[in-house]
């Protein structure tokens, strides 16, 4: 299996998606990572879940994303009154012809936009279902291809649950990674006065790109190489989810499969043909946190499941060789041998000492303090790093994954 070595390619991919990047940095001010990670899921051929309190941008990161490429855009936003007809699109009886004709529903489009997807009801929101996974409506018992690229951006608020229908399991499974944007930095917040207090500019915003170089883009992301030491290590990411014992349901496979791709696109964004252990790492919370579900315990014990995939990354090992070689270990610790008191060579008693430890009678108050042999260290093993094995092989170098070289 050869690495990706279209330079030209991958130079391409880069500068394109710095200017999509820029664009959409125009209007979301001081959330850098969270546009990458728009980026990056868009790239992966994923769906995005944008999950946060009301006001702090969700529905203008979608927009300035759809904005920045100039392909088709549909909006939709989810009330109870929705039908699964309204986003899959229905057939009509054309009295001239007299037939039948299709009419496509908001779902045809290369980005879906949909705002508050938890208001509508369970059966609208399965409308979704197989257009995320398929990429394909089944209407009437005719099957109708979307065209790509194909992306849905769907946002909720989590705090104000009353009279909506919370994403099933599912349903949840379907998006790739979930991102909170939260709220911004003093200085953020103060420069978005400026920018956003005499207009919107998304209306000003100019396209960085179309749906055609998204295509190309996307393909570019397939070629970045994954070695089998990386994705045994993603595998094992995701199933230390299943064991757990503070979650009742660990990720799928359909999680591993996005875990991958998101890693490709994360990888081909910071210009490398090739993933290392820390894309799956840095990815291992937007794209597995969503999909699980804590036990009774862990939410007493107020750990969410956030906490439990961070404390899974850094216990799980990282592997030693990408390249399918065994894992490179690191020296076991030195047994721990206790090493015999030395004992105090003997001596004369001065006068007024009453034992071999006493010090002298104190002339004034008389009183004898005893005075013990200070004791070398007795364990040569602390002096090794604590005695314990670091958890990283020697072929990575460093534990955060610098000066990771490629896979050959």
């Amino acid at each position: 299996m050869s690495t990706f070595n279209d330079q030209a390619g991958l130079k391409e991919l880069t500068a394109t998606a710095a200017r999509i990047r820029e664009a959409m940095e125009s209007v979301i001010e001081g959330k850098p990572e969270v546009v990458k990670l728009a980026l990056t899921v868009l790239l992966a051929e994923g769906h995005l879940l944008v999950e946060d309190v009301p006001g702090v941008g969700k529905t203008m990161l979608a927009k300035s994303l759809a904005r920045a490429v100039d392909c088709s855009v549909r909006r939709v936003q989810f009330t109870p009154d929705l039908l699964p007809s309204d986003i899959t699109g229905v057939s009509v009886y054309d009295q001239e012809r007299r037939e039948f004709e299709f009419k496509p529903g908001a779902i045809f489009a290369n980005i879906v936009v949909g705002d508050e997807i938890n208001r509508a009801s369970p059966k609208t929101q399965s409308a979704l279902l197989e257009c995320m996974a398929e990429h394909q409506v089944t209407v009437d018992g005719t099957t109708y291809e979307l065209q790509s690229p194909f992306m849905v951006i769907a946002t909720q608020n989590p705090v104000e649950m009353e009279g909506t229908y919370p994403l099933p399991e599912a349903q949840r499974d379907r998006f790739m990674a979930r991102v909170s944007m939260g709220y911004p930095a003093p200085e953020a917040e103060l420069q978005m006065i400026g920018v956003h207090g005499a207009g919107s500019p998304l209306d000003t915003l100019e396209p960085a790109a179309d749906a055609n170089d998204i295509v190309k883009l996307t393909g570019a992301v397939r070629e970045v190489h994954v070695s089998p030491g990386v994705a045994r290590y993603a595998v094992d990411l995701v199933n230390a989810t299943r064991t757990s014992p503070e979650l009742r349901l660990g990720a799928s496979p359909r999680a591993t499969l996005h875990l991958i791709r998101a890693a490709r696109a994360a990888a081909a964004l910071d210009n490398r043909g090739y993933v290392l252990p820390d894309d799956i790492q840095a990815l291992a919370v937007p794209v597995l946190a969503h999909r699980l579900l804590p036990t009774a315990e862990a939410q007493m014990s107020r750990r969410s499941v956030e906490h439990v995939v961070a404390d899974l990354v850094r216990t799980v090992p990282v592997p030693g060789a990408p390249d399918g070689r065994q894992p490179v270990s690191a020296p076991a610790a030195q047994p721990v041998v206790p090493q015999p008191m030395p004992q105090p060579a003997p001596q004369s008693a001065p006068p007024h000492v009453a034992g071999p430890h006493m010090q002298p009678v104190h002339p004034q108050n008389g009183y004898q303090q005893p005075q013990y042999p200070q004791h070398p260290q007795a364990y040569p093993g602390q002096a090794q790093q604590g005695g314990h094995p670091q958890p990283y092989g020697s072929y990575y170098g460093s534990p955060n994954g610098a000066n990771h070289g490629p896979a050959h």
